[in-house]
């Protein structure tokens, strides 16, 4: 868990990131020694952006490949600008964005013989699920509990994310569990 000071760091990161792309069209450059010991820790996070209440981009890393100031600060950059179900952010836009960052374990298999299985396993409101087969793959953070309760309904979804039926099954499916920290600015007041 990060402290109260790291988590802020990383959200004041995000929003300078978003406002680096409006003005210089790229991320901000990190310097990522002038951050804590932790956040220069190689970590796997999500941005989400929120305008109005309503989804406006979400763009992560399911696996550490870098320093999680160097994740967030790209991660906000591509949320902002390159999530492909919205347009690039604009200008007038940024003063109404609502930034969530969700920080993830490392993902850990799940073993199971059966559909059933799995879905007896899940941890309800915890669990983020990577699920894959051949070149399907998706992703749920656990956020997405919220809008999906019941187990069935989840791994449903899941699969149709993944590009599959959502009543598919094979012996060939992984599913990997992770968790995350997840926290968000505070409202303006």
């Amino acid at each position: 868990m990060l402290c109260n000071t790291d988590r802020q760091t990383l959200l004041n990161l995000a929003r300078e990131s978003i406002q680096s792309g409006l003005t210089h069209g790229q991320p901000l450059a990190v310097k990522k020694q002038t951050y804590s010991t932790e956040l220069q820790q190689p970590r796997a996070s999500f941005v989400t952006l929120h305008k109005h209440g309503e989804l406006r981009g979400c763009i992560g890393s399911l696996e550490a490949h870098q320093a999680l100031v160097d994740d967030i600060a790209s991660n906000a950059f591509n949320a902002a600008f390159r999530d492909p179900r919205f347009p690039p952010l604009q200008a007038n836009e940024f003063d109404q964005l609502h930034i969530h960052i969700e920080i993830l374990t490392p993902p850990e298999p799940i073993q199971f013989s059966s559909e059933q299985e799995l879905l007896d396993q899940l941890q309800l409101g915890k669990d983020g699920l990577l699920l894959s087969e051949g070149l399907h793959r998706g992703t749920f953070l656990p956020t997405v509990w919220e809008s999906l309760p019941r187990p069935e309904q989840f791994l449903f979804h899941l699969k149709n994310k993944a590009g599959l039926p959502g009543d598919y099954w094979s012996d060939n499916i992984k599913v990997q569990r992770y968790h995350t920290e997840s926290f968000e600015e505070e409202p303006a007041s």
